[in-house]
């Protein structure tokens, strides 16, 4: 079929260093509309990733009036997710929206709804499901090879890599620091291997510790405490109706050297798995203790055409086909979500010290 035309909402870091690469490589899909508050950029991203014809707007629902779009990129700041996906669907459009899927879970929770209702393919930027670790390890949870899952930890720790630009540190743009940024990553990675999305209750803490300090030695650059607005670390603890826990960790700057980002640990009835070092399956086998190191860098097919496809490729692959072909989604609504509800779940237990409990 003629190739997907599709327009970008948000012409910033995350469109230019993830989506707008993954989309050219493809192949299948043509930009013809670009859209961002920033002129400028628009334009400059009209002239790497478009053509001559595609559209430039300053406002994205001007963009959205052009029936010829059949899909559009949320590639904004966390506040307009929600609405700017909802006047996508309702304009007849289908959504990929970056991560998280909304500031808030009442945000989240009208984006499913309006997707139920249009019948518009609507799915989350969680590229990290399609990491050679992680669909090795889905397949082996799937199988049942960890046996049940009871307790897990999900990783997304930094020890001095606050984000310093864009509107990272801002409370009101973003809705939160780490935790919404980076530990979303980790949570969905966690409830996705664990096919496990029933929570019954969520504790967590909230830290501002080291966002004033002057001598920060940050990977970025020094952030200016003026306008960092959000948290720098912030733990959870989520008990799921099933019995299993889950021990989240997110952090830009925390004082460790025990630094993982969107991984998981899983402890489960006949083995565990981590991806401290590479993804390491641990079990006992014969009466001893032994760990499994799969290679993940031999290829298949791939590796004799020489074609390659990263984490990105696939998730652009994947939205393409479930629009196109009728392919089911990797990435569902309903189940970030979840995510959302959680990550707020916390914010609300670190604000008031106590225990959020769910129906």
């Amino acid at each position: 079929m003629d190739k997907l035309k599709i327009g970008i909402i948000g012409c910033g870091g995350i469109a230019n260093g993830k989506h707008l690469p993954a989309i050219k490589r493809n192949g299948n899909f043509e930009i013809i509309a670009f859209c961002d508050l920033q002129l400028e950029r628009a334009e400059k991203a009209k002239t790497e990733f478009g053509t001559a014809d595609s559209k430039v707007y300053t406002d994205y629902k001007e963009l959205l009036k052009e029936k010829e779009i059949q899909a559009v990129y949320v590639l904004t700041p966390n506040k307009s997710h929600s609405s700017i996906s909802i006047d996508a669907m309702e304009a007849d459009k289908h959504v990929m929206c970056e991560k998280p899927m909304a500031k808030t879970y009442e945000d989240a929770k009208k984006m499913v709804e309006t997707a139920n209702n249009t019948g518009k393919i609507l799915t989350i930027g969680y590229q990290n499901r399609y990491r050679a670790d992680s669909t090795y390890l889905k397949r082996a949870c799937s199988n049942d090879d960890l046996g049940e899952i009871y307790y897990a930890r999900a990783h997304a720790v930094r020890r001095r890599a606050v984000p310093t630009w864009g509107v990272f540190l801002n409370e009101e743009e973003q809705g939160g620091g780490p935790l919404i940024d980076i530990g979303t990553h980790a949570l969905d990675l966690t409830l996705w291997m664990m096919n496990n999305y029933e929570v019954e209750s969520v504790t967590g803490s909230v830290y501002r510790k080291l966002a004033e300090q002057k001598e920060q030695g940050n990977a970025f650059g020094e952030w200016d405490p003026e306008i960092f607005t959000v948290e720098d670390s912030a733990f959870g603890f989520i008990k799921m109706k099933n019995g299993a826990t889950i021990h989240l960790e997110a952090s830009w700057a925390l004082n460790t050297l025990e630094v993982d980002e969107a991984k998981v640990s899983l402890c489960g009835t006949r083995a565990g798995a981590d991806m401290k070092e590479g993804l390491r399956i641990n079990r006992v086998q014969y009466n001893k203790q032994c760990v499994e190191k799969p290679d993940l860098g031999s290829g298949g097919v791939a590796f004799f055409d020489g074609k390659t496809e990263n984490d990105s490729d696939v998730e652009q692959r994947i939205f393409y086909n479930a629009i196109t072909k009728g392919e089911e989604l990797v990435v569902k609504p309903e189940q970030a979500l979840v995510v959302t509800q959680v990550l707020e779940a916390i914010y609300e237990a670190g604000r008031t010290g106590k225990t959020v409990y769910f129906n």
